[in-house]
């Protein structure tokens, strides 16, 4: 007899076994629907608005001051806010990617973070969109920008790619929200049924739109979910290829490569996924979502980070080569000079932080440990914010003009401004956490056995399917 061949290790769950309708419920909604506010959630809170604070006072200085009070100079006419700019909109791809596209490919892991990473994509645009506004130097002028009639016929500079990143940017932040927002209709209609103050349920019942789990309101829903969802994902490509071409259209050394724009996606994602994994991991452990945060949901964007990681590692090296091959000298200055020139700690630090270090990830026990995977990917975060300095102030600050070229660093206001918008982050995810559901309930049913029915049902059309109170049901 021929022995058996041997049994594939079973893959981790999407979420723990034993749960039903009513556990999901239970414990997603008393997160949002508890009496009292965890005192560390106040602390929480309390560190962030004090970064606000930053934000808000650095943005006062630069108003009354004016930019000079950054670190730019004459050859660096840009820094700080575009490379806050690109790497804040970097990290808010993810949200669309896990939501959309993944949606698009009926990915079921996606169900338990596909939530706080949209409203993750929310909050990183919105820091994004602090830096652009500020660095025109007039923001009270910034809606010039905008090509609406006016008496003295001055239209935008349709030439510019910065004023491509308005309608780029702006159309991403639209579609997102809406995509957001309609996947959070079922979820408020479940959060007004379960209300016990009477503001909460008005206030949860104004935002659920009249939802009452009708087979008609599931369908339209669907309906609407997908036309959303196929609207997103082109956005997710096009809006860093839009933001690349800041870079790529000019004749700046370092700048001018095509290789950009799918450089500047991949490296976009691969951020994106490291700061989904930086918020999930912690939120699991605080909250006890380690049922619906499962270690299989880890281990995919492990994987996605590495994969996105080795297509980083190849752009890097097709830099080099690229600058090599050319036989430009400017081209070849310029990466000789990020490799041993004043930036040469910045651009290996990069190196090791991007294509290093995930390589740690090919290991299962690294993918199967909680602590390495959150720091590897603060490790990614920290090296992408550099990928972003070293593309910027490198290839500015030696440019064609030798007399012309120096150095730059930030200054404290650069500093606190950045910091601020973190705190700002921060600060709408503490709101988020605390008032909304930071896992989709109905989605989360689904997953357990008898849940596709539910949203499925297109039996009876007044079914109360979801997000039913008694009043409805009766």
């Amino acid at each position: 007899m021929q022995p058996a061949p041997p049994k594939e290790p079973a893959r981790p769950a999407v979420i723990a076994p034993g749960h039903t309708h009513a556990s999901i419920t239970d414990k997603i909604t008393s997160i949002v629907l508890r009496r009292h506010t965890p005192r560390g959630w106040f602390v929480g809170f309390g560190i962030a608005f004090a970064l606000v604070m930053v934000l808000l006072t650095s943005i006062t200085m630069l108003l009354l001051k004016g930019t000079g009070i950054w670190g730019l100079n004459v050859p660096v006419g840009w820094g700080f806010a575009i490379i806050n700019f690109v790497w804040w909109i970097g990290i808010g791809h993810a949200g669309t990617l896990i939501s959309a596209i993944l949606l698009l490919f009926r990915q079921d892991w996606r169900t338990s973070i596909n939530r706080f990473a949209e409203a993750m994509t929310l909050f990183a645009v919105a820091c994004a969109g602090v830096f652009p506004l500020l660095h025109v130097g007039r923001p009270w002028l910034a809606y010039w920008l905008v090509p609406y009639p006016n008496t003295m016929a001055l239209w935008p500079q349709f030439r510019s790619p910065l004023l491509w990143d308005v309608f780029a940017v702006s159309t991403y932040a639209t579609v997102s929200a809406m995509f957001w927002y309609v996947g959070l209709i079922p979820d408020f209609a479940t959060l007004r049924d379960g209300a016990k103050s009477k503001v909460f349920r008005v206030i949860y019942g104004m935002l659920a739109l009249g939802w009452r789990g009708a087979a008609r309101h599931w369908e339209r829903y669907e309906t609407a979910y997908l036309l959303l969802a196929g609207l997103a994902t082109p956005l997710v490509v096009s809006v860093h290829t839009v933001v690349s071409l800041d870079f790529a259209v000019s004749v700046i050394p370092g700048w001018h490569a095509t290789i950009f724009p799918p450089y500047f996606v991949a490296g976009a994602i691969y951020s994106g996924f490291a700061m989904v994994m930086t918020l999930a991991i912690p939120l699991r452990k605080v909250y006890g979502l380690q049922d619906f945060i499962t270690m299989r949901h880890l281990q995919n964007m492990a994987k996605v980070i590495l994969a996105t990681g080795l297509i980083v590692a190849y752009g890097y090296t097709m830099e080099a080569f690229f600058a090599w091959y050319s036989a430009n000298d400017y081209e070849r200055g310029m990466a000789w000079n990020r490799m041993v020139g004043p930036y040469a700690p910045f651009y290996w630090a990069l190196i090791v932080s991007n294509v290093i270090v995930p390589q740690f990830l090919w290991l299962k026990k690294v993918r199967s440990s909680v602590v390495a995977l959150f720091v590897i990917c603060l490790v990614v975060n920290v090296g992408m914010w550099l990928e972003r300095f070293v593309i910027v102030v490198t290839s500015l600050s030696r440019d064609f003009l030798p007399s012309s070229w120096d150095t730059y660093s930030g200054t404290i206001w650069d500093w606190s401004l950045f910091i601020g918008t973190m705190g700002l982050f921060a600060a709408l995810l503490f709101l988020f956490i605390r008032f909304l559901p930071m896992i989709s309930i109905f989605e989360m049913r689904t997953l357990v056995p008898g849940g596709e029915a539910a949203p499925h049902d297109k039996d009876a059309d007044a079914a109360p399917v979801d997000g039913a109170g008694p009043e409805e049901q009766a």
